[in-house]
């Protein structure tokens, strides 16, 4: 059982400001409480902020190679919690420890080596003409994090804001906040300078609303629904402060009529599958010729009969999703397709069988679906797959850029060429083609009602940092 009763403010281990409130935490996988956290509030933002602003004059004025040595500090730190971060990743979210173990921890190191040789690079000064061009930290930031991906996403903002000589005051999510509070002891471990790095537990009115309008935070960097994202984007915006949002995705997944198809089908499910689906570029809406509809069914149904759904400590390929709200909400989802007449080609409602207890879902997917069905509209963020038929290549790119978002989008061909042209047509911030690897260095976020701003890499660093024109410098 554990009990994390304290905040992370200032280099310290300190008790809640305001009377002990305190949430259950549950693992899906059984229902069973295993722990507690303390709730923040208000005033616990207001003190982090406080010991942000105070530690960023110091922290600012640090030299690039000076904030190497702290990263490459982190990143020894988080080396050695790797199983601990695993097993926490696994007890508060259902991510299957093979995934928490193969990906879901070592995403975090990949953004920290990321940071690393951005940083030995990255130009803070240049002269051009008589001007002097300066990029400067922009301030305290607060970063509010989802539960789906809990170390890709705290990481590859906790990075780039240490990189660029920022300070920062950190809400994760309260669903997934074990993974988090072992990342605080992994700062304090690795010696980072007190008021740098805080970390306060706590909901999205209380305490994420709280620092995306405290006058002292310069920039809120969030990531979560679209509909969250509105909020904090309408709590920022009394103070001006720079807002980076990455949101949702319905992400459109293109194949092509060649000899590809068959495995491109099966790579196509395969991924949205993963973490049950909870991944906001999950490749949700599966485009593939009209034609060829019935044998993308019959390698669908195939490949989803393999799949195994159960205990995340097994080896289990698909764990529960994150708790009853989402359970329902996609059984909801699953419903809706139904009764809108989409063909249910595997999963369906209800737990899959022999399993009485926990937030499993079928992995399920729905064919013969249209765009403007309410499963190929809204992101489930469950393991739910549609597949929608298309004429010609022209009509597969309207349907896949008719969605108010923008995130991801996928494309999977044979002919290279040809799967280029389409990705440059797709509007969304990160295209795949024929399932290539992550690359930790590329821009990622939304267009649309996905976010603005970008993430990973040298781009993430921009959304940190200032820019100051100095005339006549020269």
């Amino acid at each position: 059982m554990r009990e994390y009763l304290k905040f992370y403010i200032d280099g310290q281990w300190v008790e809640p400001s305001e009377a002990l409130k305190t949430l259950d935490i549950e693992n899906p996988a059984n229902e069973e409480i295993v722990g507690r956290i303390a709730l923040g509030s208000a005033a616990d933002v207001d003190k982090a902020c406080k010991a942000a602003k105070k530690a960023f004059g110091p922290w600012s004025n640090t030299k690039p190679e000076e904030r190497i040595k702290v990263l490459q500090r982190i990143l020894m730190e988080y080396q050695k919690r790797f199983g601990d971060l695993a097993k926490a990743i696994t007890e508060e979210m259902g991510a299957p420890m093979s995934l928490s173990q193969s990906a879901q921890v070592p995403v975090g190191m990949a953004h920290l080596m990321s940071a690393v040789e951005v940083l030995r690079n990255f130009k803070f000064r240049e002269e051009r003409g008589k001007t002097l061009i300066v990029k400067e930290p922009i301030g305290v930031c607060g970063l509010i994090t989802p539960w789906n991906w809990p170390m890709n996403q705290l990481v590859c903002k906790v990075a780039p804001a240490i990189a660029t000589g920022c300070t920062m005051v950190l809400k994760p999510s309260e669903v997934s906040p074990f993974s988090a509070h072992i990342f605080a002891e992994i700062m304090h471990a690795a010696g980072v300078p007190a008021g740098v790095f805080n970390l306060i537990h706590g909901d999205g009115p209380t305490v994420g609303a709280a620092i995306s309008s405290h006058p002292e935070v310069s920039m809120v960097s969030f990531t979560g629904s679209t509909r969250a994202g509105i909020e904090v984007a309408k709590a920022a915006a009394p103070t001006v402060k720079r807002v980076a949002q990455e949101l949702g995705g319905k992400s459109a997944n293109v194949i092509l009529d060649d000899e590809a198809f068959g495995a491109a089908v099966t790579r196509g499910v395969t991924a949205m599958m993963m973490n049950s689906g909870q991944s906001c570029n999950a490749p949700s809406r599966m485009l593939v010729p009209q034609a060829r509809m019935e044998e993308a069914i019959l390698i669908t149904r195939k490949v989803v009969s393999a799949i195994t759904v159960g205990d995340p400590i097994g080896n289990n390929q698909l764990g529960p999703v994150v708790n009853k709200t989402q359970f329902d909400q996609i059984q909801k989802l699953i419903l809706a397709g139904l009764d809108e007449g989409a063909t249910l080609v595997a999963g369906g409602t209800g737990r899959p069988d022999g399993l009485e207890k926990g937030y499993f879902v079928k992995p399920t997917v729905f064919a013969n679906v249209t765009n403007d069905m309410i499963i190929a509209r809204e992101e489930i963020f469950g393991p739910v797959l549609s597949i929608i038929g298309y004429s010609t290549v022209d009509e597969a790119i309207d349907i896949a850029n008719d969605t108010p978002y923008g995130l991801s989008g996928f494309v999977q061909s044979a002919d290279v060429e040809k799967a280029r042209s389409i990705a440059l047509r797709l509007r969304a911030g990160q295209i795949t083609i024929n399932g290539a690897n992550p690359d930790f260095a590329a821009p990622f976020g939304g267009y649309k009602m996905s976010g603005n701003g970008r993430e990973w890499g040298e781009f993430g660093f921009h959304e940190f940092l200032e820019t100051k024109s100095i005339l006549g410098y020269a």
